[in-house]
């Protein structure tokens, strides 16, 4: 299993914002038309009142937060609820456990889907999290290896001065698909072999097996639309990697579970442009 950082700074974190959650501090749309920030602002008052020193975001980087005195980054996805919460598109970026030498931690945060009650006469749009997870990025994939690099073929269209850029998006399973038990309440999902202190109980042994075969390529007929996968034999195939969840000792101790099943994303049809 993946060794942890010796200053776990996510356990603070994680703490705080449950506290925050609690007394009601509220996330703040800004502006209507840039919803893409709002949870991520809300995330980062809580790196602000724990100390936590970390470099600037940015609309291009990865991961959203990353730290400066431990090695670990915090990736943030807020959802819409009731709305789509099955799986979320990965922008350019496969979810990770590690990134550049750090522990990348996912979180997710649901808020409400209609705004129309939290909409005062000022016009500001303040509104609470439903509820949120933050885990470990090998509990969506395990593999560190893989990069992801844009490419692109030139030569297409009836002049043949047309480039074609192959721009990756990756669908992903989120943990409210992932896991049973984690409606409504604030959980931390760590290595199973991870320490954590005495703020926190365990609610729920959770496990991921890697499947027979990996996908490692894929081909893209231009006439038929057909998309097609290469797949080799995975050689960790059936490989257990264990987890747990965690609450506040505060917290209701609902317990955690995986959904029986493998969860798949959405089928291509059904994938958000």
């Amino acid at each position: 299993m993946t060794q942890h950082p010796e200053k776990m700074i996510c356990l603070d974190i994680f703490a705080d914002a449950v506290e925050a959650i609690n007394s009601g501090e509220l996330i703040e749309l800004v502006h209507t038309k840039d919803k893409e920030f709002h949870f991520q602002n809300w995330f980062e008052k809580r790196l602000i009142a724990t100390d936590t020193n970390y470099d600037q975001a940015g609309r291009n980087t990865y991961p959203d937060f990353a730290l400066v005195h431990s090695p670990e980054g915090f990736e943030l996805k807020g959802l819409a609820w009731p709305g789509r919460e099955r799986d979320y598109d990965c922008n350019s970026q496969v979810p990770t456990g590690m990134h550049n030498g750090r522990h990348v931690f996912y979180v997710f945060g649901r808020y409400p889907a209609d705004l129309t009650p939290y909409a005062p006469v000022d016009g500001s749009r303040k509104y609470p999290v439903i509820d949120l997870v933050m885990c470990h990025g090998d509990f969506l994939n395990s593999d560190h290896n893989y990069v992801h690099k844009n490419k692109s073929v030139k030569g297409f269209g009836s002049y043949g001065d047309v480039m074609i850029r192959d721009r990756k998006m990756y669908v992903a399973p989120t943990p409210f698909a992932l896991t049973e038990g984690t409606t409504g309440l604030r959980t931390l999902i760590l290595p199973a072999d991870w320490p954590v202190d005495n703020r926190f109980v365990a609610v729920g042994n959770l496990q991921r097996t890697e499947s027979p075969n990996l996908v490692v390529g894929y081909s893209f007929d231009l006439k038929t639309n057909a998309i097609v996968p290469q797949t080799i034999p995975n050689p960790t195939a059936a490989t257990k990697h264990d987890f747990k969840a965690y609450r506040l000792a505060s917290e209701a101790p609902t317990p955690v579970s995986m959904v029986l099943g493998r969860v798949q994303p959405l089928d291509n049809h059904e994938v958000e442009e």
